[in-house]
């Protein structure tokens, strides 16, 4: 029999890296807010690879860090091993990625949560939801009924999961755990436009059934770089990681099976990540290559167990041991975990504001792979924004959005509300075009000051960034005015580096300029340099070597700023606007965007077709005055 249980402000069903940070915000905020996860030994798992970062899920690891979010702090307490990436490209490429010991996280992620005050934390598989009466009402598989004014919905890979082996398919969930299917039945009668998604996982194997003295031992950087401002905690490099290769004995016995593969026979109705295909999707793609790279890594200090990163699959059992024992160093593997694709549901984030949002579902949030993406970093951003926006909408404030030109999180979130998605969306620093003034290293710069404003980040976080900020304009002003003498010692270091000697004085500033030096490189010649920390002069050092492009980029943000201002009705009829096409007529219907920025962003709207809408809201501001 149901009985009522409780009411909350705010529900997150899902405790992955989307509602962990959805409920840590809500709550933090001030919200009453009540967790809901099918197995609270797996809050936060990385079912997939033991990593947090990579190119550009660095940069939103720092703004979520910036904002007040929890995923920095815990990688850096969990740190197996750190790696700076594209150290050999300019600096809007630089992304942080560190291995993480898997379970020492989730244990982290799950004592925060449980230490969180106005937050609790359930174990139940939520089996239905509906709106009664002007709030959300949902049902567990115990039959207790719970309320809340919003829903922020974080269900990951959980929602209706298929787990495909080969011929072998059954409903589950990630690692063995077990699928919420009714609950993906009650979001589809509720009328959500759901579709189905795929991803898949690489086999864990054994450390000791490894011949690591025939791969390429690839260790951790010297410096290494926290991903979270505040430095509470000093990450380490504690493990190494290898590399291998697969070769052509492993493509015969792939292509000689791929036939029983779900990808290939028509089993999987999903559709794939484009840009982290299984190991059988690369061999068909790319035939014409002769080998893939294989990453070893390790998945924690107290376990044996190394994950195998490249090599995705939902080939039969028996197949992936096959092909695993042709790679060198894997000839006798010892396969713990078995690699699969799990099949899932997701929505279309069409049917998304900025805010995440439901347009028709007001106080029904999405967040994470629930809206159609891929990725830790991705989730545990969505979920962030979507808690500060459902205590936001709680407390009738406007939403917090963050345009393109303010972060990665703002292009991720735009990109899925305007532009959707047909397959699992990636972050990638290509998806920015203002990737120079996004950069990972700058992310508290321009954010913390927001996160302060909405009340995630406390005063003396905030403070510490002012102090920085005005450390690098003294620093700034300081390096404008200095001035150096040609020397003997100087013009060796200068052609020591390629770069042309001097014959007059020269200012300090010219020279870090050149593309060839450096701060550091040019330190012996600077004796009156203070002693300050090393993102100060990081922060002058590319501010003066990439003024021109930076404030080429600025310029390009304050027109894009000029459209977004420009708000739209969502109720406008674009059947009825004289002189748009057809096919924009249709899109912007579809999107209902909220402003001319997001209209100029959707596919299928030209700028012929914006011009139009210029006209239309000058005559409907006459019209109005």
């Amino acid at each position: 029999m149901k009985y009522f249980a409780k009411e909350y402000d705010i529900i997150v069903i899902g405790a992955g890296h989307a509602g962990i940070e959805a409920g840590l915000a809500a709550a933090r905020l001030g919200a009453q807010v009540g967790v809901f996860t099918i197995n609270m030994d797996w809050v936060g798992n990385m079912p997939c690879n033991p990593s947090i970062g990579g190119t550009s899920k660095g940069h939103l690891v720092r703004e979520i860090d910036a904002l007040g979010g929890e995923m920095g702090k815990a990688a850096d307490a969990n740190t197996l091993q750190s790696r700076m990436l594209n150290l050999s490209k300019g600096p809007a490429v630089h992304s942080l990625r560190a291995q993480i010991d898997r379970r020492r996280y989730s244990e982290y992620m799950k004592h925060v949560m449980e230490k969180q005050e106005g937050l609790e934390l359930i174990q139940a598989e939520v089996v239905s939801l509906e709106q009664k009466d002007g709030a959300w009402e949902l049902v567990t598989r115990l039959e207790a009924i719970y309320r809340a004014a919003c829903v922020i919905l974080a269900t990951g890979t959980f929602l209706g999961g298929k787990i495909y082996v080969g011929d072998v398919s059954y409903s589950g969930g990630p690692d063995g755990m077990f699928a919420a299917s009714e609950l993906a039945a009650s979001l589809k009668a509720l009328g959500l436009p759901t579709r189905r998604f795929k991803t898949g996982t690489p086999s864990r194997v054994n450390r000791r059934s490894i011949n690591f003295s025939a791969l390429e031992r690839q260790d951790g950087d010297n410096k290494v770089v926290p991903f979270s401002f505040d430095g509470e905690y000093k990450p380490e490099n504690k493990l190494p990681c290898y590399i291998t290769y697969t070769n052509a004995e492993t493509k015969h016995i792939i292509l000689e099976n791929i036939h029983r593969s779900p990808l290939y026979s028509g089993k999987i109705d999903g559709v794939g990540p484009r840009y982290c295909p299984s190991i059988e999707d690369k061999i068909v793609r790319f035939a014409d290559k002769e080998r893939h790279q294989l990453f070893i890594e390790p998945c924690g200090e107290n376990t044996e167990e190394m994950y195998l990163q490249g090599m995705s699959s939902s080939l039969p059992e028996d197949v992936q041991l096959m092909f695993l024992r042709t790679i060198p160093g894997l000839e006798h593997v010892q396969v713990m975990r078995t690699a699969y694709a799990i099949e899932y549901d997701c929505v279309d984030p069409l049917a998304l504001k900025a805010s995440l949002e439901f347009r028709d579902y007001p106080g029904l949030f999405g967040a994470g792979q629930f809206n159609g993406s891929s990725g830790y970093e991705e989730a545990a951003a969505q979920g962030l924004i979507a808690g500060i926006n459902a205590f936001q909408r709680l407390k009738g404030k406007e939403p917090l959005v963050l345009d393109r030109a303010s972060s990665y999180i703002g292009t991720l979130i735009d990109d899925l509300v305007t532009k959707g998605c047909s397959d699992p969306y990636r972050m990638m620093t290509s998806r920015s075009e203002y990737r120079l003034i996004l950069r990972q290293d700058n992310a508290d710069s321009r954010l913390t000051k927001i996160g302060y404003d909405i009340g995630l980040v406390d005063e003396k976080k905030y403070n510490r960034l002012l102090e920085k900020l005005d450390l690098i304009e003294k620093e700034r002003r300081r390096i404008e005015k200095l001035s150096v003498s040609p020397s003997e010692a100087l013009n060796e270091l200068l052609v020591s580096h390629e770069t042309s000697p001097i014959s007059t004085g020269c200012r300090m500033i010219e020279l870090i300029k050149r593309p060839q030096l450096s701060y550091e490189i040019l330190k012996p010649f600077d004796s009156e340099r203070p002693d300050l920390p090393d993102e100060v002069f990081e922060q002058v050092e590319i501010s003066i070597k990439y003024d021109g492009y930076i404030r080429q980029q600025l310029s390009q943000v304050e027109e894009m700023r000029r459209l977004e201002v420009r708000k739209l009705d969502s109720e406008t009829d674009y059947s009825k606007i004289a002189g748009l096409r057809m096919e924009a007529q249709e899109k912007l219907s579809k999107v209902k965007p909220e402003n001319l920025g997001q209209a100029s962003r959707i596919s299928g709207v030209s700028p012929a077709d914006i011009s139009v809408l210029l006209i239309h809201l000058a005559k409907e501001s006459g019209n109005n005055g």
